[in-house]
């Protein structure tokens, strides 16, 4: 069975970044997470992280469209 919580440095793992970027993250309340024990550790419910992911392919898929490739003369995509 999957722990409903997670560690920042599982969350980073999930996503491919660094702990760092993952503490930004939810410091800047971007992603949502919470603070427990007396150490005050940060925990991302898997759910919300879930939901977190979904909305990124939302932001992604609207940002493309807002965004088209563009393709040269010669045929070449241009960067």
């Amino acid at each position: 069975m999957e722990p409903r919580f997670l560690q920042l440095t599982d969350v980073a793992e999930i996503l491919n970044v660094s702990a760092s970027q993952v503490y930004h993250m939810v410091r800047s309340g971007e992603l949502p997470a919470i603070k427990i024990g007396g150490r005050g550790q940060w925990r991302v419910e898997r759910s919300r992280l879930e939901e977190y992911i979904d909305q990124k392919h939302t932001e992604t898929a609207q940002w493309i469209k807002q965004n088209p490739l563009t393709v040269r003369e010669d045929g070449e995509e241009a960067i």
